[in-house]
């Protein structure tokens, strides 16, 4: 599939699919736990499977599970049943130990599982996109060194931060190139820490080392997905367009038609109603008035295609998910 053509394709149809990131709500579909459905690639692929059934997407979207890529660097993982997986604790705290960071080989812990998910799910679904997802470099070197502590060195000791971030860019770009080789159509890459940054420090510590990887990676026939639910993110457009995305996916923090004013017309992007807000904690009733808003705020902008601002919780209920399945299609008809 030519996946530049796709994008284009999705800007000029009158009514749109959606096209959010929906993939841990799948464990109540399947009657798993995210504990079952992280460490196994056969229930990842059931799960993307069953999403795709019950829900009329425009692409399939894999799991935004931001702690895959640093449990390869040694980082300690904190698992339970209900919840997304967390990282505990730092890797590297100072220069010495950031020089002796082994760049691991894809396939490593679970990086090998989430790989076999995507090729299995490519065989069950056939009639859309299927996208992986990966963490960005920005985002897995704060994992790896402490979110805090790494604000702080960006300052105090930026030769580390540049030391990890070189090595967090080779692991992401090694991983990509093993979901193309399955047959991946692109990856939703999650630089969230990213969007805590003023547009200098994003300018330096983040866009190119995501330049670098999508320069690696991205083809007419593979794309990367941008996203990025921080809120400053609407400071730094210029940045965001810097990294070469072929899409971009903005969070629920930022206002996002004031966003797309901000950014081409020709590329897609794709927002952002509130994953805990609404998904989680809503009502069908107030997903419902919250999709529509978004779609009423956003939809004269030819580039626009509804979605969550991020990754939409495990345990939201699937009222909620349906009603906004059904805002989307009253809206287009």
């Amino acid at each position: 599939m030519n996946m530049k053509q796709w994008l284009r394709d999705q800007m000029e149809l009158k009514k749109r699919r959606a096209l959010p990131v929906l993939s841990f709500p799948c464990t109540q579909l399947m009657g798993i736990t995210v504990r079952e459905l992280v460490t196994s690639s056969e229930n990842q692929a059931q799960g993307m499977a069953a999403v795709a059934r019950r829900c009329p997407t425009a692409a399939a979207v894999s799991m935004m599970d931001l702690s895959v890529e640093a449990e390869c660097f040694g980082a300690q993982i904190r698992f339970t049943d209900d919840e997304v997986p967390t990282v505990v604790g730092a890797v590297v705290s100072d220069p010495d130990q950031a020089e002796a960071l082994q760049v691991p080989a894809v396939g490593a812990d679970r990086t090998g599982i989430y790989v076999e998910a995507i090729g299995k799910t490519k065989e069950l679904i056939t009639d859309r996109p299927v996208l992986a997802g990966v963490i960005g470099p920005f985002s897995l070197a704060g994992r790896l060194m402490d979110m805090t502590e790494i604000m702080i060195n960006c300052y105090e000791e930026p030769e580390m931060v540049h030391t990890v971030l070189d090595k967090a860019a080779q692991f992401i770009t090694d991983y990509i190139r093993a979901y193309k080789e399955v047959g991946a159509d692109g990856v939703v890459m999650a630089e969230p820490a990213a969007g805590l940054l003023s547009p200098s420090i994003c300018e330096e510590f983040s866009t190119p080392y995501v330049r670098r990887i999508i320069d690696a990676v991205q083809t007419d026939d593979f794309i990367v997905v941008y996203h990025n639910c921080g809120n400053s993110v609407s400071l730094m457009p210029d940045q965001v367009v810097a990294t070469g995305a072929a899409a971009y996916h903005f969070g629920n923090a930022i206002d996002l038609a004031e966003m797309l004013g901000k950014l081409p017309d020709d590329q897609l992007v794709m927002g952002n109603v509130d994953p805990v807000g609404a998904f989680f904690n809503g009502t069908p009733e107030s997903v419902r008035a919250d999709t529509r808003k978004v779609l009423e705020a956003c939809s004269d902008h030819r580039n626009f295609l509804i979605s969550s601002g991020c990754d939409i919780p495990p345990r939201s209920p699937w009222e909620n998910i349906d009603a906004f399945f059904t805002a989307v299609e009253e809206f287009y008809q």
